[in-house]
C-alpha cells in the first residue's frame, strides 16, 4: 500500500492565494454592480408625495425645512433620517416615509392639534390633545379662545386631564376654566374666564372635582344674598376642609361700625 503524495506547502499557499484573489475579484465586482446601481440617474429621487394632515404645512415650507437632511437615492436614502427631518417641522407630531418605486417618497404626517396653550403668555409653546407639549407659532392656532395651562412639562397629561375634569362641571353655571396651573407645590389654582382667581388645593382629579361640586351647588345662592350673579365671583379658596371662603366684587365684609370706628 502506497501513501497519496503530499502537496507541497508552496503549492497550498499557491491555491489559497488564486481563492483569496477570486473571492476579492467577485466582491469587488458586486460593489461597483451595486454601486452603479445604486447611484444610476433612474434612481435620484424626482419627487415626495405628502398626505394627511398638511394644514399647518405647504409644499414650500415642508420642502425648505425637510431637503437639506436628505441625502442619497431612492435606494441608499436612510428613511429613519427621513422621518425625523419631516417631525422636526414645526406642528408635524408623526412622519411616516415609504419608498414609492422608482424613485419617490410616500409621506404620511400627522399635525399636533393644540388644545390650549402651555406655560406663560410670553412663551411659543401649546399642548396637543395627547398632553404633550410643543413648540409652535401660536399666530397659527387655528381656535380663537384656548386654555391655557402651566406646570412642570412632564406633567403637562396630568395638567390637561385636569382641566377635562373640571371644565364640564364650571360649565353647568356658564362659566369656564381659562387658565389652570399646578404650582410647585402640587397645589392646582384656576383662573375663570370672569376673572375670579380659585385656589382649588391639593389632589387627584376625583378629590379635586368633589370639593369644587358643592362649592358650585351653593354659589349661586351666596351671591343671590348679596344681589349679585357668580359674574361676581372674585377669588374662592377651597381648600379648607368644612367649606370655602370667597370674595365677591362690590360685596365688603367689613361691618359699618367697625368702619365708622376706623375713621
Amino acid at each position: 500500500m502506497t501513501n497519496a503524495p503530499t502537496t507541497p506547502m508552496d503549492v497550498k499557499l499557491m491555491n489559497l492565494a488564486v481563492k483569496g484573489l477570486l473571492v476579492a475579484f467577485v466582491a469587488f465586482v458586486l460593489w461597483v454592480s451595486v454601486s452603479w446601481v445604486t447611484q444610476h440617474a433612474q434612481f435620484a429621487l424626482r419627487g415626495i408625495t405628502v398626505t394627511g394632515d398638511v394644514s399647518h404645512n405647504n409644499a414650500l415650507t415642508l420642502r425648505a425645512n425637510v431637503a437639506p437632511h436628505l441625502s442619497g437615492t431612492f435606494l441608499t436614502l436612510d428613511l429613519a433620517v427621513a422621518r425625523r427631518a419631516f417631525e422636526a417641522v414645526p406642528w408635524v407630531r408623526n412622519a411616516q416615509v415609504r419608498r414609492e418605486f422608482p424613485n419617490r417618497l410616500n409621506v404620511i404626517l400627522q399635525e399636533h392639534q393644540a388644545v390650549a396653550y402651555w406655560g406663560a403668555e410670553s412663551e411659543s409653546t401649546l399642548i396637543n390633545s395627547f398632553g404633550e407639549v410643543f413648540e409652535a407659532n401660536t399666530g397659527e392656532v387655528d381656535q380663537d379662545s384656548l386654555p391655557r395651562l402651566s406646570g412642570s412639562p412632564e406633567q403637562a397629561a396630568q395638567v390637561l386631564a385636569m382641566y377635562r375634569a373640571l371644565q364640564p362641571v364650571f360649565e353647568r353655571l356658564d362659566l369656564n376654566v381659562d387658565q389652570l396651573e399646578l404650582t410647585g407645590r402640587g397645589s392646582w389654582r384656576a383662573e375663570l374666564d370672569s376673572g375670579a382667581v380659585l385656589e382649588l388645593g391639593r389632589g387627584s382629579e376625583d378629590e379635586v372635582v368633589a370639593r369644587v361640586q358643592p362649592f358650585l351647588a351653593t354659589l349661586t345662592q351666596v351671591t343671590a344674598r348679596y344681589g349679585r350673579t357668580v359674574t361676581a365671583l372674585q377669588s374662592a379658596d377651597l381648600r379648607h376642609e368644612q367649606g370655602y371662603a370667597l370674595r365677591l366684587r362690590g360685596v365688603s365684609t367689613v361691618v359699618a361700625g367697625a368702619q365708622a370706628a376706623k375713621k
